[in-house]
């Protein structure tokens, strides 16, 4: 690469660093919740597209590649923290609080129609807070497979593949996920 080519893409990832860092922290933010986090994945998005520049063919916008780079980048973020607490038993079974012996609804457990909520909810910013929190406070393999089927709209083969998980034992964390979000949203917005 010539030095020319080089001060051409220097200057051209300099101005995308000034156009769309804001994009990507608050995309980043709303995917982990952790603003130390999302600095970090969007200087590595950075740096990523710096190595790579020279690969950049103009066939999309440079925002859309920089989005790309940025998901595949939370992506790894997400299976290295799984892999790090693969090794770490499952919390003993959450569903006992939901369920009798029987399998039937506790009947306090069971769950009630959330009355009076505009439909919109994901457009508030308290409930936005509130939502993130109780993801957050999901044991590390549950809030994983919620974030990679629900946020990153992946499919659940490719999160066995992704995580190392069996079909049974992904469906059963998706189920235990769902219940304890639930449960967390109750008592944190609606009965609040």
């Amino acid at each position: 690469m010539s030095n020319m080519d080089n001060t051409i893409n220097k200057t051209e990832l300099s101005n995308w660093v000034r156009q769309y860092t804001q994009s990507l922290y608050d995309w980043a933010y709303h995917k982990t919740s952790d603003r130390q986090l999302s600095e970090d994945l969007v200087q590595d998005t950075y740096l990523a597209a710096a190595e790579k520049m020279a690969s950049f063919k103009k066939n999309s916008r440079p925002k859309t590649w920089l989005f790309g780079i940025l998901k595949n980048k939370i992506a790894d973020h997400y299976r290295q923290s799984l892999r790090k607490n693969i090794t770490t038993p499952l919390p003993p079974d959450e569903l006992s609080g939901f369920f009798k012996s029987n399998d039937r609804w506790q009947k306090n457990a069971m769950p009630q129609p959330w009355q009076d909520q505009p439909e919109n909810l994901t457009d508030q910013p308290a409930f936005n807070k509130v939502f993130d929190d109780c993801i957050e406070h999901l044991p590390p393999r549950m809030n994983a497979c919620i974030r990679l089927k629900f946020l990153d709209e992946k499919k659940g083969e490719q999160i066995c593949q992704e995580l190392g998980l069996t079909a049974t034992n992904y469906w059963q964390l998706i189920r235990r996920a769902k219940l304890q979000l639930r449960d967390c949203l109750e008592n944190h917005w609606f009965l609040k």
